[in-house]
């Protein structure tokens, strides 16, 4: 359940509880919460713990430049590091920091590793269910492994062949291509998960998380089909942060582990994981000849400069998208 917020005391005196609550007051998603959190908490400890009220730019600096300098990380890593304290700094402790000098991450990006079709195909024929439909999911529609096992019933619309990827990374929504080779497999497993939910509802319990906000909106939506994971776990249990019986999703790492296994049993060297399966995507739909401004909105991508990096195919024109998955 590491997608779930954890309770913050709002008389908390802590620091970064303080923090928590003020990333979680301008909406920001989880994800990018947790980001923050341990890029500060990182900064803090390289200081001594010293608190950040008593620091400013020259900390910053030196924090950055350890970064490229001694821990050799990537230039995004350092691009991260560097958005979490300028949030910290300048918005959470209204200290003006800017013009900051240090040593740049000269470790580049790395091209992303894509499959083939046919190995694409070959990982996803490898895989039981239901974790051959989430691979199918993550190839055909551009999904990230956390979109993926966090899709809810109401996210498919078959009539209009879309799929609803809900807060995002960065907490931005988007609508996706839903294949339509996968619609009768979406379709029974909703049917299980129906089922799956009635027995719980029987056994006195079917209730789900949903976001603080729109628990209050909804109080009784936690136990409405719609809102239900379309990948459950496999088992109930007691959420730590409210000790509310629920059945959450699929662990993200559990899908990471077999789509490991299937990609060792299909005899793939490449380095690659359930990421390769979106990579994949994005440049399939490249070599079709589709244009760069529409996968960059099936992807999700906010700056375009994110989704130039598949272009080592000739761009083309066109916007009737049709899943590489439906070849």
């Amino acid at each position: 359940m590491d997608d779930i917020p954890i309770p913050v005391d709002p008389n908390s005196p802590g620091f970064l509880d303080q923090l928590r609550l003020f990333i979680r007051a301008q909406n920001k998603s989880y994800a990018t919460e947790k980001g923050y959190i341990g890029w500060c908490w990182r900064f803090i400890c390289f200081h001594n713990k010293r608190s950040p009220r008593d620091m400013g730019a020259a900390e910053i600096e030196a924090f950055l430049s350890h970064l490229a300098v001694h821990k050799n990380v990537a230039i995004s890593t350092q691009k991260t590091a560097l958005n979490a304290l300028m949030f910290l700094f300048n918005q959470f402790l209204k200290k003006d920091v800017k013009d900051l000098v240090f040593n740049y991450a000269k470790l580049p990006r790395n091209i992303p590793v894509v499959f083939t079709h046919a190995e694409a195909c070959a990982v996803i024929g490898g895989l039981p269910a239901p974790y051959r439909l989430m691979a199918s999911l993550m190839y055909g529609s551009g999904l990230r492994v956390s979109e993926c096992v966090r899709l809810r019933v109401q996210d498919f619309d078959f009539g209009m062949n879309n799929l609803m990827i809900r807060n995002g990374k960065g907490n931005k929504s988007r609508i996706t291509v839903l294949p339509e080779t996968l619609i009768s497999d979406i379709r029974a497993q909703i049917d299980l998960v129906k089922a799956q939910h009635a027995l719980d509802l029987k056994q006195g319990f079917g209730e789900v998380y949903m976001p603080h906000a729109l628990a209050r909106k909804y109080p009784s939506g936690a136990r409405h089909l719609t809102w239900q994971y379309v990948f459950p776990a496999f088992h109930r249990a007691k959420d730590p942060r409210s000790d509310v019986m629920r059945r959450h999703h699929v662990m993200i790492s559990t899908v990471q582990g077999r789509v490991a296994q299937a990609i060792r049993e299909a005899n793939i060297l490449k380095k690659s994981g359930c990421h390769t399966f979106r990579h994949s995507f994005a440049t399939r739909l490249l070599m079709k000849g589709y244009d760069i401004r529409t996968i960059q909105e099936l992807l999700g991508h906010s700056d375009i400069r994110t989704t130039e990096i598949y272009l080592h195919v000739v761009r083309k024109g066109g916007r009737g998208v049709i899943s590489p998955i439906d070849e």
